[in-house]
């Protein structure tokens, strides 16, 4: 969806869509969870994934603040950053390998091959479908690009991770139920604003400035409410919700 906004030169939805999937990630989603069940965190999110997301987090608001766009140079910093980010997940991953336990018979490759296939080509003809329809939506409500990246197309680009983390947390996988949301959010900045921004100079309106930087709180919020009890409660699930409806108030005001 950012990169076909992008090269359609709806900037204000590539930014809107990465920032406001960030903080609906966090607000909503670890929110709806946490109320429903509370969620453990693992030591090694709370030392390193969170802050690593805070990091990268600032990066692209010092980067769009800068130039008001992120540029090629800037998005190769970006990937950069991200294999980084590989490879710690790698040697984290060889560090706390276990047995992979065979549940179910394994599918042919050619299957799993033509799978992937037809899931890229419908992810592709769906973001441009996204894209037209959010923008036609903003136009026909006089609504800006930026309300609707924000709102709109985030929320349809981050309901993978609502369901993923909701059905998680139920079955007991906190690692999943809360990996799912950092992870997604450094991916989004990393991989998918870097690989944009490889393509053609994203735009950074002046008011995303605001937007990331409530990121950032979102981000830090989840750090205090995870580090003294090492999971999220309901408490805290209803506190991310409210700062979600004050933030969208905000927006509606804009």
């Amino acid at each position: 969806v950012s990169i076909t906004a992008a090269l359609k030169g709806s900037a204000e939805i590539t930014i809107g869509n990465i920032v406001g999937s960030n903080i609906l990630n966090i607000l909503i989603i670890l929110g709806i969870t946490s109320v429903i069940v509370s969620v453990a965190v693992a030591k090694s999110t709370i030392r390193y994934e969170i802050p690593w997301m805070l990091f990268i987090t600032a990066v692209l608001l010092a980067l769009g603040y800068t130039g008001n766009q992120v540029s090629f140079m800037e998005g190769v910093i970006l990937w950069v950053l991200f294999l980084m980010y590989l490879g710690y997940l790698f040697v984290m991953a060889m560090r706390d390998k276990q047995e992979v336990v065979e549940t179910e018979e394994a599918k042919p490759f050619w299957k799993l091959v033509l799978l992937s296939i037809v899931g890229l080509v419908l992810i592709v003809l769906g973001s441009d479908v996204t894209v037209d329809a959010a923008t036609a939506i903003a136009k026909a409500a006089g609504l800006s690009e930026r309300f609707i990246g924000l709102t709109i197309v985030a929320l349809g680009t981050s309901l993978p991770e609502l369901f993923t983390s909701v059905s998680a947390a139920i079955k007991g996988k906190a690692d999943i139920a809360i990996g799912n949301i950092v992870g997604s959010n450094i991916f989004n900045i990393l991989f998918v604003v870097g690989t944009a921004a490889l393509i053609l100079p994203v735009e950074f309106a002046p008011n995303f400035v605001i937007d990331t930087a409530v990121a950032i709180g979102a981000g830090v919020l989840l750090l205090v409410c995870v580090a003294g009890k090492k999971k999220l409660v309901r408490s805290h699930g209803i506190i991310m919700l409210v700062c979600y409806a004050a933030y969208f108030a905000y927006l509606m005001m804009g």
